[in-house]
């Protein structure tokens, strides 16, 4: 078919508003063609006189935060986010999205290169940011997209290794004995165990929203979780409380678990580490599949669960594999 427009200039949208797009840029043009002010507004484009002094990283931020994109995100991920936006903003607020190249998405993250996971989230922050500018027709394509992320240079998380999980049964009591047991139980992050009501319990489970991933979970009781909560008092609306029946805090949370961890000597083990091992107590029982770590997890992809569960599921197919071998070999000899 035919084009009876100029070069580079489409119809987009229900309407079929005709847009500039060349080289990054996306204007939208008012004139009809045909007409010199149309005549003189390509012109003007195509000598890259662009007029788009409103168009900067800040204003973007802004529009963003009023989007259904932002409106859709949980609690706990518009929290995480707020602190790259806040970055994005001081550093680069002033800079036109329109005039960023990928050198200078690279040159961003190498100047965070000390701090490798924090510059991959700041990083997918302002991809995210610039597909929305895509969205709204500022861009026409992502710069910040397939920016090759940072190795992380930190330490492994590793699950809790049975003999510190038993230590630390042995030295909890209370409320620090019960989160403990809510942690490993659930396979749940802190926030989530710390958001738990007692109208959660139904039955011989328990009922959760993820606040990170809105993902809905049933989650049947252990035997060790079920002993716990028929022996905790119930002294306000949620499982884990302070004597004055307000939620605990994370910050205490981490604080009364980390004095239990320095008593046992699981420095190197900290909260988080319970989900991983959870998610590994479940991979190394045999006839247990990946689908089961999800299953408690909440995780809706294989990456994200052999993350957690990937080494202890490896362990236990191997085991599985040399028991094999080793059955055969034994009625070949005899």
């Amino acid at each position: 078919m035919k084009r009876n427009l100029p070069a580079y200039v489409y119809t987009k949208g229900r309407r079929g508003y005709l847009y500039f797009v060349r080289h990054g840029v996306c204007a939208r043009l008012k004139s009809a063609p045909g007409t010199a002010e149309f005549a003189a507004e390509y012109a003007r484009l195509m000598r890259g006189h662009i007029a788009t002094p409103n168009r900067t990283l800040s204003k973007l931020i802004a529009l963003y935060r009023t989007s259904k994109r932002w409106a859709k995100l949980a609690a706990n991920s518009r929290k995480s986010y707020e602190r790259s936006l806040t970055y994005i903003d001081a550093a680069a607020g002033g800079i036109d999205p329109a005039s960023l190249k990928r050198v200078h998405i690279n040159e961003m993250r190498d100047a965070l290169a000390d701090k490798p996971t924090d510059a991959n989230r700041k990083i997918g922050m302002l991809s995210v940011l610039l597909e929305h500018a895509i969205d709204i027709g500022w861009l026409v394509h992502n710069p910040a997209k397939g920016v090759r992320q940072l190795e992380a240079t930190g330490r492994i998380r590793r699950p809790w290794p049975q003999t510190l999980i038993d230590a630390y049964r042995a030295t909890a009591i209370g409320r620090d004995l019960l989160l403990f047991e809510m942690l490993i139980g659930t396979g749940q992050r802190i926030g989530d165990v710390l958001a738990m009501q007692w109208g959660h319990v139904e039955g011989d489970g328990i009922s959760l929203k993820q606040g990170k991933t809105g993902t809905s979970l049933f989650i049947p009781l252990t035997d060790r979780l079920r002993s716990a909560l028929a022996d905790a008092p119930h002294q306000g609306l949620f499982i884990i409380c302070q004597d004055n029946a307000l939620p605990v805090s994370y910050q205490l949370a981490w604080k009364n678990i980390k004095a239990i961890r320095d008593m046992i000597g699981a420095e190197a083990y900290d909260i988080h580490a319970l989900r991983y091992a959870a998610a590994s107590e479940i991979a190394s029982i045999p006839g247990m599949t990946g689908e089961h770590v999800k299953a408690i997890t909440g995780h809706s992809t294989d990456a994200m669960m052999l993350h957690y569960a990937g080494p202890a599921m490896q362990k236990a197919r191997a085991t599985e594999a040399q028991t094999a071998r080793n059955e055969i070999r034994t009625k070949h000899e005899y």
